[in-house]
């Protein structure tokens, strides 16, 4: 009699699994449950923190740490066991325990304050800005200031990427400030006149700080997917080894959830149309 009442709740639609999974590879109702850690990567960091905060609302028994650190402390990080997931704006070379997860594609821009009076640069006048070859703005037809120059640490992945796509592999002068966080270098750019630097294309609020065109070529996304603009790259969530299933559920989520990486500014892999190293 049980069995035959079963069939009827079945068949009227009234039986709801246990476990249900969304429709960006999610699980929903709670169903999954433990921790995540998550560090590396401050040009990724505002994706997977929100995608974070979205995520333990739809499953409240997960629970997701998320950290900066850059891109080489996220490769260490995860080979290491310190954190379960590594963000890089690079790939994870020499680390052949680490499983790649590309989840996005990040532009990044070279970045001015507007009172330089630049909007654009050639690749050489790039090169010369941050080699210290050219200390005044007025040398490559701004104003006349001297060049106040924001690098990147030696871990950060948006510097890697920036030496390898626009430096030629030359690294920039030591001269000026060095910081690592992609926030506070928006802050100091924007509040400097003066100021250069580089910055994924998510923290370059328009007004603040001046995102300039490479040899004629804005950082759009038709030109970061076309590959005209040289100056982008892959983002990855390594993991050692193949990831738990609450891990794989969250990666998956953060790579689907293609409303959010538009409003953050990034790019969804399946629309490059050209091939990156990084």
């Amino acid at each position: 009699m049980l069995r035959k009442f079963a069939l009827v709740l079945a068949a009227a639609g009234l039986l709801v699994p246990l476990a249900a999974c969304g429709g960006d590879g999610s699980t929903t109702s709670g169903a999954v449950s433990g921790d995540i850690t998550v560090a590396g990567s401050t040009a990724l960091l505002p994706l997977v923190k929100q995608a974070a905060v979205d995520y333990q609302t739809q499953n409240p028994n997960v629970k997701i740490s998320v950290s900066g650190g850059g891109s080489r402390v996220g490769i260490t990080q995860a080979a290491q066991g310190g954190v379960q997931i590594g963000d890089s704006d690079i790939a994870a070379l020499g680390e052949p325990s680490l499983l790649d997860h590309r989840v996005a594609v990040v532009s990044f821009g070279v970045v001015v304050n507007p009172a330089s009076g630049i909007t654009h640069l050639t690749t050489k006048q790039i090169r010369d800005v941050f080699t210290g070859k050219v200390a005044n703005w007025k040398q490559v037809g701004g104003k006349d200031m001297k060049i106040t120059i924001v690098n990147r640490p030696s871990s950060s992945g948006t510097r890697a990427v920036f030496v390898k796509n626009v430096m030629g592999g030359t690294q920039p002068s030591a001269e000026g400030l060095t910081q690592d966080s992609s926030g506070t270098v928006a802050t100091i750019v924007g509040q400097t006149p003066s100021a250069a630097s580089y910055l994924a294309m998510g923290y370059v609020k328009p007004g603040a700080v001046t995102a300039v065109a490479i040899d004629g070529i804005a950082p759009t996304d038709a030109n970061v997917t076309s590959g005209k603009y040289p100056y982008w790259s892959y983002e990855h969530m390594f993991t050692k080894g193949k990831p738990s299933q609450t891990v794989a559920n969250f990666i998956t989520f953060v790579t689907n959830d293609k409303a959010l990486l538009a409003q953050l500014h990034f790019i969804p892999v399946s629309e490059m149309k050209t091939a990156g190293k990084m």
